[in-house]
């Protein structure tokens, strides 16, 4: 099942991908290149205010809740950062095409980051401060650094050189970007907010994660960190995720049973930016292919079923009461540590582009 499930996104990256280049049938239209280019300028356009701009990079949603946590994320930043314009883009084309199509909610248009990046250069911001707010330095992290680094070396020859040479560009880091200071203030911050729900029962965070063929930098790492930065506050917190390889809700699972956290109420939460079809399926999600057995796939998965249900089955109390389902953007503490690492960003040297904040 999940190969095929990889096949399909792979599909639908690559229809998405068309859909972004493809030129209408009627060689009086502009391309969607061009219209999403002309869209974002006038954007930029109507929206300056000052000579400084931030670009906020997030992966994308097609939820609601999600497009709550992006605008709320904007005001505060422009709050925060008041010499600055502040614009929001999503990095993955599927769902910028699903948002545009209005799936689950009303239509929403977002774009990637080259069109900001070069709409910015069209109006002559002096900086431009490109903010990650991924939570791993991972695959999609690598992405964000790609789309500056194409930007900088005008990949399409049409950005003004001498605007290029003069321009100040920074880059804002991930959440938990570094292995000690942020995964100790993201332990520190989630533990103040959850303190009472593990004091008695235990709470489990679901990130995302990459699979090992794209754990770009190692960054998976990062969530094994994290729970054992938890666990040195309180025992019963845990760190699991969707797609890391022996770090999925079975060995979640594994690792309470060894604890002997046998039984008890378990809460559920997202350790993503946003709370998206992840949260909202995959973990407090009604779906249940539960068949009497603890059976998992290759990769050591129980498939197609949610964490909610699958400790409901293994004699924990786990149902809607204990889905958590908010993103980390919707709590202003943990935001508040990717805005540090904007101010962070602004105080330090200029982007070294060549070599971009990667992890170590």
């Amino acid at each position: 099942m999940k190969k095929i499930k990889f096949l399909m996104i792979a599909m639908m990256a690559i229809l998405a991908t068309v859909s972004f280049t493809a030129c209408s049938s009627d060689d009086d239209e502009p391309s969607n290149v061009v219209r999403y280019q002309n869209a974002v300028n006038d954007a930029v356009s109507k929206g300056k205010q000052n000579s400084k701009v931030i670009l906020l990079v997030a992966f994308g949603s097609t939820w609601q809740q999600a497009y709550d946590a992006f605008d709320a994320t904007v005001k505060a930043y422009k709050d925060a950062f008041p010499g600055y314009d502040v614009f929001l883009s999503f990095s993955s084309a599927i769902c910028i095409n699903r948002a545009a199509a209005g799936e689950n909610v009303a239509p929403r248009h977002f774009y990637s980051p080259n069109y900001w990046l070069k709409a910015f250069s069209k109006v002559k911001y002096n900086e431009i401060v490109v903010q990650s707010l991924q939570v791993i330095p991972g695959e999609e992290y690598t992405r964000v650094i790609n789309y500056i680094k194409d930007f900088a070396n005008n990949s399409d020859g049409d950005i003004d050189d001498a605007y290029l040479s003069k321009v100040v560009l920074k880059l804002g880091v991930p959440l938990l970007q570094d292995a000690d200071q942020d995964v100790l203030a993201v332990a520190q911050a989630l533990d103040a907010l959850y303190a009472n729900y593990a004091k008695n029962d235990l709470v489990a965070f679901m990130g995302h994660g990459n699979p090992d063929s794209y754990d770009t930098y190692k960054a998976n790492v990062r969530y094994t960190q994290l729970e054992e930065a938890l666990q040195e506050i309180n025992p019963h917190y845990y760190v699991g995720t969707v797609d890391m390889a022996d770090n999925f809700k079975t060995d979640v699972f594994a690792r309470m049973q060894e604890d002997g956290n046998k039984s008890g109420k378990v809460y559920c939460h997202p350790l993503m930016s946003i709370a998206g079809d992840h949260a909202h399926n995959d973990m407090a999600g009604d779906d249940d292919a539960w068949n009497g057995d603890y059976e998992t796939n290759d990769e050591g998965e129980v498939e197609d079923t949610s964490w909610k249900k699958f400790f409901s089955h293994l004699g924990y109390t786990s149902n809607d009461d204990t889905q958590i389902v908010k993103g980390l953007l919707e709590l202003p503490t943990l935001r508040q540590i990717w805005m540090n690492h904007t101010k962070d960003a602004i105080k330090g040297e200029a982007l070294d582009y060549y070599h971009s904040k990667n992890p170590e």
